[in-house]
């Protein structure tokens, strides 16, 4: 039962994950964004698939922790894409003003 609800808890939150880097992907910028929180996730993920490992408890469950990892995983390729738009519209911005 305990694996049934642990496999739940990342079901409810592996759902949450392709929509945030689908509202990032739109956003196009990074200023939403913290790459702080995503690698924090990203460890907790980790530690969990490392738990299933080292306990022998390798199941269902750790292929949702997997799933879950590359998802939030692909949030840091976004945030990176997004920082580099936020970092040409400023050069822009201050080509535009140096312009006037």
């Amino acid at each position: 039962m305990s694996q049934f609800l642990e496999m739940a808890m990342l079901i409810c939150f592996g759902f949450s994950w392709p929509m945030s880097v689908y509202k990032n992907i739109k956003a196009k910028t990074a200023k939403s964004m913290s790459l702080q929180f995503i690698l924090l996730i990203i460890c907790g993920y980790i530690a969990g698939i490392a738990a299933k490992l080292y306990s022998h408890t390798i199941n269902y469950v750790l292929a949702v922790y997997v799933i879950n990892l590359l998802i939030v995983s692909a949030n840091v390729v976004v945030y990176f894409k997004n920082r580099r738009y936020d970092i040409q519209r400023e050069r822009n911005k201050e080509f535009l003003v140096c312009e006037e």
